[in-house]
């Protein structure tokens, strides 16, 4: 059979060969397989193409290789990230790497505070954090570059980072010391700056990368138009040493870069199967980053995730974006003591601090509160949405010196209410954020407190 090639725009997509003959049950684990091994390239697709790629739509930050600030915490109005923190303002860039490099720059700040730039590749890795741990708080010029960059670095650059992916997030975040501390936030986000290359070092312009028709993409699309979302964003992630058997599933159920999907050739039968597998998959997905309780072992960089596809797939199902342990530690509460659901509609809560249970940090550590359907912050009467460090002064104490933390749908009273982390009217969870977290809290000496249902 010949090669056919279509045009979609000015980007070729080419037809392959039909597909070899396959039982049903070899295209189900097949299909399963390329699933799993994509869905993090997808999903990491939606929040960039709400942030960069969509104009109109209510997640929009600004345009590709811009870097933007968001000068507050996140709100229930913030649906384009699950499980977002709140106590970190964010700034956001969204690479595109094909035709040159970016110069991102990160200022200098006081000691104290801390922030970093997280690098995340389209696989969802974490690739490289200047910023406060890795840099210190002296700031400076980082040239991200795309895979296999070759070019002259100019005066002034800091450090080159090499990004595996064209296609890659970038996610500043400025720790919040209090709401009376928003000013300085903002005044320091307004040092962040991002330029290509070229305007930053007075180089040429490079020629343009050839255009693309941006695939849209949605929730529902992630259902309904998988496979074609799957096979677009191949184009900008080369693979990985190991991903072998993951890239010949991909070829063998007709899913290639630049090519269309599903093609002339390809069954009907085959091709509902596969839709199929989005839906039996995206659950087993889901089940698996229900049953996540902390991050020590599930975000980080892609040599630590080598091979771990299912594990990768359920941390962006969970928690895309998470930090790798080294920057912060994320402790996930979904059931109580007793292993039972924390859920707001019938249950009350406690989570109690003593001097020597606090959550051991070089940074600072929170507590956010998110319903567990949507997984996005709990709107509530006191827009109170976590409980961190910086507020312990605020914080009631018993007469031992406890903190009792209240995570209930219902004030648990006006002498109480400072304690009080409001909860929905339904099933929820909590995270527990620990940034910079000391070595006690790395290797097992410091276990997090469990939450206990009061009777």
């Amino acid at each position: 059979m010949k090669r056919r090639t279509f045009l979609q725009g000015t980007t070729a997509l080419v037809l392959l060969p039909s597909l070899p003959a396959f039982a049903q049950d070899d295209i189900r684990a097949v299909a399963r397989e390329a699933y799993i091994y994509t869905y993090p390239m997808v999903k990491n697709y939606l929040t960039m193409y709400q942030y960069a790629l969509e104009p109109d739509g209510s997640q929009y930050k600004g345009p590709l290789n811009t870097l933007v600030s968001i000068a507050r915490v996140y709100t229930p109005d913030d649906t384009a990230i699950i499980t977002p923190n709140s106590d970190t303002p964010y700034s956001f860039i969204v690479f595109d790497l094909r035709a040159e490099p970016v110069v991102v720059t990160m200022p200098p700040i006081e000691e104290n505070r801390y922030y970093s730039l997280q690098l995340i590749d389209l696989y969802t890795n974490n690739v490289d954090y200047p910023g406060t741990r890795v840099d210190g708080n002296g700031g400076g010029d980082f040239l991200i570059t795309g895979p296999g960059w070759k070019g002259d670095v100019p005066k002034g650059i800091k450090r080159v980072i090499e990004m595996p992916t064209t296609l890659a997030m970038g996610i500043v975040r400025t720790q919040l010391f209090s709401p009376a501390d928003l000013d300085k936030v903002k005044e320091i986000q307004t040092t962040y700056k991002a330029a290509l290359l070229s305007a930053y070092a007075g180089m040429p312009t490079p020629a343009a990368p050839a255009s693309v028709d941006w695939m849209p993409v949605s929730d529902e699309l992630m259902v309904t138009n998988y496979w074609p979302l799957a096979a677009f964003l191949l184009q900008f992630a080369p693979p990985y040493p190991g991903d072998e058997v993951q890239r010949k599933n991909l070829d063998k159920l007709g899913i290639r870069e630049r090519a269309m999907w599903p093609e002339a050739d390809l069954s009907s039968d085959t091709v509902a199967l596969m839709k199929e597998v989005v839906i039996t998959t995206e659950k087993e997905i889901r089940d698996e980053a229900a049953r996540l309780t902390d991050s020590s072992k599930i975000f980080g960089t892609p040599e630590f995730m080598k091979g771990r596809f299912m594990v990768r797939a359920a941390a962006a199902q969970g928690g895309i974006y998470g930090n790798s342990v080294q920057e912060a530690l994320y402790v996930i509460y979904a059931f109580d003591e007793q292993k039972a659901p924390l859920d707001g509609k019938t249950g009350r809560y406690t989570l109690t601090f003593t001097p020597e249970t606090l959550p051991p940090v070089d940074a600072f550590w929170s507590l956010t509160m998110y319903d567990r359907p949507k997984q996005f912050l709990v709107d509530n009467p006191i827009n109170r949405y976590l409980i961190n460090s910086p507020m312990l002064a605020g914080l009631k104490k018993s007469d031992k010196g406890e903190i009792v933390l209240h995570l209930q749908h219902e004030s648990p009273g006006p002498e109480l209410e400072s304690n009080w982390l409001p909860a929905p009217t339904e099933i929820f969870y909590a995270v527990m954020r620990l940034y910079l977290p000391r070595a006690e809290a790395l290797d097992g000496r410091w276990a997090p407190p469990p939450i206990e249902a009061l009777s």
